[in-house]
Order: structure tokens, then sequence, then C-alpha cells
């Protein structure tokens, strides 16, 4: 057995570090889920938790993983046989639009090459083609895990907004919220999914939906069967600082915590930071002479970043020497990306020399590897972190 020294570095695009503060939070003496100590608890919690939203509705939290959101967004909102509209972004949509399917939903797949958000284009072209609005629902994962690729929801929304279409968006935020600037109410979400092992800097174990007025209207008479996913009794439960079942409440004392910490930074200060360590990681990357998966620059991720490797290297030895050599975990290639990409996280509890220990390690294990690297791209990003980029 290797002797470890230090900390492990973290560096998958979630679960994500816990900050200590959160961890001693969570650490609390467990209360009576039903009195009022717990009560007073959920009244801070939810109001302070929809702010990261940017929503002024209800957002229902479950003792779930963000798979468990995904199927309450889909099960109170429609019915079976619904046509749905998604988009092949990555592997975490293909997911996605697999459990619609489970569940007896249609849905019209717009294939992607996995480098590209959501094309807005592809959306207005099929929604103006719907003038019957068969269609029911739009489907985007707003930062795809498996790619560090952010689909541009303001623009999906928009072509909504010129078909007329009556159809409900739903946005996947599981790697975005609280790291990448995202807005419910302003960009006319109608069910957020997000979960609270990413930017949120919890253990895994919660997952949230942040629901519309059309969201809660389309509930009355969707038909799909629910039960433990029913948003009703959630919310009315909440009315009164309580849950219809036993909620996960140490995790509750860690998620007040976490929303503290970032409402102390500020949401911008958040996304600006991401974004800063999300510019200096694709310095590096390119410095090296590797290529960022994300081929649209508008489209970067400020959560994490996929590093594709030339063709004959395998992306997975490298994430195998990192682990072994420097202690060190980076994300897998998924689906269709196995060995082909490596992905590097940057969110969540996170500052600027862990990132520059984190690329450091990149670096020399590519160069382990057998990767051919120029030496130069781990100074670039240090310039960047600096404040100081290259002008040469």
């Amino acid at each position: 057995m290797t002797l470890r020294t230090g900390r492990h570095f973290l560096q998958i695009p979630g679960p994500t570090n816990v900050p200590e503060q959160v961890l001693r939070a969570m650490s609390a003496p467990v209360v009576d889920h039903r009195g009022p100590e717990f009560a007073d608890l959920t009244h801070r919690l939810l109001p302070a938790l929809a702010e990261v939203f940017g929503t002024s509705g209800p957002v229902v939290v479950f003792p779930a993983s963000g798979t468990g959101a995904w199927e309450a967004a889909l099960v109170n909102t429609l019915s079976p046989g619904d046509r749905v509209l998604c988009f092949e972004t990555g592997h975490f949509a293909t997911l996605w639009r697999t459990m619609a399917e489970q569940l007896g939903l249609r849905v019209e797949f717009v294939p992607g090459d996995w480098r590209r958000g959501a094309d807005p284009g592809a959306a207005a072209e099929r929604l103006a083609a719907d003038t019957g609005h068969a269609i029911k629902a739009v489907c985007v994962v707003h930062n795809e895990t498996s790619t560090g690729v952010t689909s541009r929801v303001p623009e999906i929304r928009a072509a909504l907004d010129a078909a007329d279409h009556p159809a409900l968006l739903l946005v996947d935020t599981i790697s975005s919220l609280g790291s990448i600037d995202y807005r419910h109410d302003a960009w006319g979400v109608d069910v957020t999914v997000a979960g609270s092992q990413k930017g949120l800097m919890l253990p895994p174990g919660l997952g949230f939906n942040a629901v519309s007025a059309g969201a809660l209207a389309a509930s009355s008479a969707a038909r799909l069967p629910r039960s433990y996913w029913d948003w009703g009794p959630v919310i009315e439960a909440n009315a009164a600082g309580f849950f219809p079942y036993t909620p996960a409440t140490n995790l509750l004392y860690g998620l007040e915590e976490a929303l503290r910490m970032l409402a102390e930074e500020g949401l911008p200060q958040v996304f600006a930071r991401h974004a800063r360590h999300a510019a200096a990681t694709r310095a590096a990357v390119r410095g090296w002479g590797l290529e960022v998966l994300c081929a649209d620059e508008r489209e970067h991720s400020g959560s994490l970043t996929a590093v594709l490797l030339p063709e004959g290297h395998d992306a997975d030895k490298v994430r195998e020497i990192v682990l072994d050599r420097f202690d060190m975990s980076l994300g897998t290639g998924l689906g269709r990306l196995a060995g082909k990409v490596f992905r590097i996280g940057h969110l969540g509890h996170f500052n600027d020399l862990t990132l520059a220990g984190t690329l450091a390690g990149v670096r020399m294990g590519l160069e382990l590897a057998g990767v051919p690297v120029r030496r130069q791209g781990l100074d670039e990003a240090l310039d960047v972190l600096a404040g100081c980029p290259r002008t040469g």
C-alpha cells in the first residue's frame, strides 16, 4: 500500500471538495424534523436557496441525486406519450433522454457532436414547424459535465418565444448552479434541476427542482405516475417548515452554511472566480499544445475543462499515472469520449494555488504518460492567475 502524505487532490467535476465549515455544520446533533427548531431552519433555508437559483418561486428539495431531480422534473409536468425536444450535447443529456423514453415519453433528439451546446437554431426550426404544439417540453443540459460545454439557455428561451410556443423549458444545472451565471426567472425557465455535490459544495444526497408558475399549472394536469417525486406535498409541508417525509436533516444544515458562504462572497464574484480559473486552465491546455474539447468560444464551461488527447494516447492512462504518482483524481471520459479525454474540475471550494497545483500535476502526468507537451503551458496559466497574461 502506497503511503500518502498531504491531502488528496479531488479534481473531478463533482463531487467536489467539501469546505471544513460545511463539514462542521453537518456534524451538528440531529434534531426533531417535526419540531420548531427544524421548522426555523426550513424557513431560513428555502429563501436563501431560491436566491442561488434566481427565482422568487418555490424550490423543491428531495433527498436524492441529480438523477432523481431529473425524474421529478419530468413526472410532475408531463403525461404518457408527450413529445419532448432534447439535444445530444453529451453523456448526461443522453441519459436524460433515456430516462424520458423509459417513462413513456416520445423524445425528439437533436443530434450533436458532443463539442457544442444545444443548438438554438435547430430549436427554433423544430419549434416553428410544430404548429400543433405537440412538443410539450424542451430539455437542455446547461453545463454538460461530460464535455465542459455550457449551452446558451437564453437563446433557447428566445427560440421558444419567437415561435410563440407553449412548451415548458426544463434545464439541468447540476454542474453549473453556484458556479456559472444562471437565472431561473429572468431566463424564463420552467423547471431547473440541480444537485448538492458540485457548486453547492456539499456531499451528494440532495436534489432540487426550482419551479415556475407555468410548471406548477402543468403539474395539475400531468398524468405520469408520481408519488415520492410529487411536488405538491413537499410545497404544502414546506409552508409550515416541514417535509412530507424524513428529510436529510444534517445535509440541510450543511446547505445553510454553503449558502451563507456563497452569499458572503457574492454570486457575481463566485461566477467571476470560476471563469478566471477556467480561463487559466484553457491557457495551460493550449500552451501544452493540446486541444480543449469545447469547440465554441461562447460555450466554454466555468466549472470544468475536458482535455482531448492526440490520437494514439490513452486519457485513462494519464489519469492512472496522476492518481498513482501525485494522489490526484481527474475526471474520466464518459460514453463515446472514454479514453479520449480527461476532465479537470475547477469548481466549488477552490482557489488559485489549488488550481496551480492541479495543473502542475496534470503536466507531470502527461509527460510521464509520453504525451508530447510544451512545458510553457503551466507558465501561461500562472500568468492568467496573476493577472498578467502574455501579449506575445
